[in-house]
Formats: structure tokens, sequence, C-alpha cells
């Protein structure tokens, strides 16, 4: 029996690795093979996984904590996965404010997995929002040295660089983002790419038909500067119901995800709290849309359209952002609460979770000893 490809794709919060994922995934389709994706995150209720299997993707999803303290779950995701159709290929999203997946995810699979496993090349994808900053040493990056420590961490062990959204870019800006990354990694392979367009996919995937490198030592982390830079970030999940006291009146899902992440923005600003992602995914009639927020100085992206409207619908927030949990946690409750309240709707929240990460734990790390 042949291997299952293995290719993880990584990057700080807000790179876009689901949308790059979900487009590398219909490229290898449209080749005639079975893929798999696995999503991760600290919590459960993704607007990832939902996002993903919307688009009629086989996911599974590892919750709870990073591959790295989860890699016994990683397996048996894969596993499920493959119990109806195996995939040909696994491409698998970690959490991400995550970093040294190469000692804790890739070199396991590889040593104790090899028969099972062929894996491919990490590759990870730059966030253009806060890498210019970061990468420039700007100290208005809204976060703190801590949590830009694992945003270059993650490049440091790629094996591809992918600077990402480069739709979003002029090419002024690009060619800065690119000249950044190249100075200060002056090794690495660098690719230019839009998981919207599919602009660059072809290169990226070219690369990714390479077989991972063989590292010889783990790479150097401070896991207390790591700990401490997770641990800056509130992690917010939760779901929340809306629905017209009047049935007859409807409201357009678009209008409603992209005006409560606009809300949130101003809430969090207002706070002076750097958001690293906020995702609102609304559900009605077997239609989605998702708004998202990906900085303080972004603007608010529909990054999927529902085009319906309905008087009810469920909506999932996930919220990453540089505040204390129980401040997240007040500021979306009164956001939904004032909205609701505004429009006349009833609201529910429910299943909310609200924390900072643990220390990261892994279950193996390679080349550390």
């Amino acid at each position: 029996m042949s291997r299952v490809r293995f290719l993880m794709i990584g990057g700080f919060l807000g790179a876009g690795k689901t949308t790059a994922i979900a487009r590398l995934a219909r490229h290898f389709m449209d080749q005639g093979l079975a893929v798999g994706l696995v999503t991760n995150d600290q919590a459960n209720d993704l607007v990832d996984t939902e996002s993903l299997r919307a688009q009629g993707f086989n996911v599974g999803e590892v919750t709870g904590a990073c591959f790295c303290c989860k890699f016994n779950g990683l397996l048996d995701t894969v596993s499920q996965i493959s119990q109806d159709h195996r995939p040909d290929i696994i491409l698998a999203e970690p959490v991400g404010s995550c970093t040294d997946l190469v000692s804790t995810v890739i070199e396991p699979l590889k040593r104790f997995y090899g028969d099972e496993f062929e894996v491919g090349p990490l590759a990870v994808l730059v966030k253009p929002e806060h890498g210019r900053k970061i990468l420039s040493g700007d100290a208005s990056f809204g976060f703190s040295p801590k949590a830009a420590y694992i945003f270059l961490k993650q490049i440091e062990e790629a094996d591809i660089v992918v600077v990402n959204k480069i739709d979003k870019l002029d090419d002024a800006e690009r060619a800065t983002l690119l000249q950044l990354v190249r100075d200060r990694y002056p090794t690495k392979m660098v690719l230019a790419v839009s998981g919207r367009t599919g602009a660059g996919i072809a290169d990226l995937v070219k690369e990714l038909r390479r077989p991972s490198p063989t590292r010889k030592e783990a790479m150097d982390v401070d896991y207390d500067i790591y700990a401490e830079g997770e641990a800056e970030l509130g992690w917010l999940n939760c779901l929340v119901t809306l629905e017209s006291r009047d049935a007859t009146r409807e409201f357009p899902l678009d209008d409603v995800v992209l005006e409560l992440v606009d809300r949130l923005k101003e809430s969090l600003l207002a706070r002076g709290a750097e958001p690293a992602h906020l995702k609102v995914l609304a559900e009605a009639d077997g239609e989605s849309a998702i708004a998202n927020l990906v900085s303080s100085d972004a603007e608010v992206d529909l990054s999927r359209s529902a085009g319906i409207s309905a008087s009810r619908a469920e909506l999932i927030i996930n919220a990453r952002v540089a505040i204390a949990p129980e401040a997240l946690t007040e500021i979306v409750a009164e956001t939904v609460a004032g909205l609701a309240r505004q429009y006349g709707w009833e609201h529910t929240v429910a299943d909310l979770q609200s924390f900072r990460p643990g220390r990261p734990m892994p279950t193996h790390r390679i080349g550390a000893e």
C-alpha cells in the first residue's frame, strides 16, 4: 500500500492558512487525488472546520491543544478520515500560535510512522498585516516581543516561506515584504501567493512535491518565551443564535457578520487590544457567510458570502486577541447584545470557551535530546 503524503501548512493567526489549504485541496482533487484536511485549535467550535466542510471537503479536527501536544490525537484524526476513503494527501493546518513543528510533528512522523506517511516540506505562510511591522522592527506592531518571537520562529523553521495575500498588496508593498523576508532569512525558499485568487499556487505545489529535508538538530526554542507569547492572547470561541422577534422580518447574513466584526473591532480598539484573528461565521438554510479581521489597522473582510436573508441564524465566533480572556468575553457579550438590541433580535450565547493557552508540552521532540 502506498504511503499517504502528509503536508503541513503553518503560519501565524490570520495568515490565510484555511483559504490556502482549500485552494491546495481543490488543486490536488482536480488531479484525481483523494484529500483529507485536518484543522487544529486550542478550543472547540471552529469557523475553519465548518467553512471547509461547507465547501465539501473531508475534514477532521484536533482540538484542546496544538498538534505537538496532541500528536496521538492527530494520528487518530487521520485514521478516522481514512476509514471511509483513504486519502492520497493529508493537508494539516496547525494552530496559528504554534511553532517548533518540525521537531514535534514532522520528525516524529518520519521516525515512527515513516512506513505510513511520506512527509513533505513544511510551508509557513507569512501574514502581511503584521509581517511588515515585525520583520522591520516596527515597535507599533501591536504585540509584545514574546508574541513576535513565535512569528519569527515559525519562519525560521520553514522549508518554504510563503508570503500570502499578495492580491491585497500593491507592487511596492509586495516587493518590500519579500525583501524583508529574504534579508532576514537569505537561505530560505521564498514564494509569493494568493490563496484567494490562486496566484502563485502552482509554484507552491511544485515545492510541496519535494521530500521533507533531513534536519540534524532541533531548532533552538526558548519554551519560556514561547509559552508567555502564546499566553499573551485571549482565546474565545462561542456559539450565538440570532432570531427576529417578527419571523416575517429577515436580515442579510452578509451584513450581520460584517457589522458584528466591525463593532468588535471598534470595541477592541477602544481597549487598545490588538486582534491576531477574529472570525465570525453565520449559517442559515444551508448557506453561510464569514467575516474576518486580522489586525487593528486592517479592514473587515467578507471572505465568504451567503447572499441570503433569514429570520434566524446560527453564528460561530472565534477571537484571538492580545487582551485578558475575561475582558474579551465581556466585549463579545456586550457587542452581540448591543447588535441584537438595536435590530430587535432575540439572542443566546452558548458553549463559550475563553482562556489563555497553556504552556506547550510536546508529546515528542526529536533532535532536542
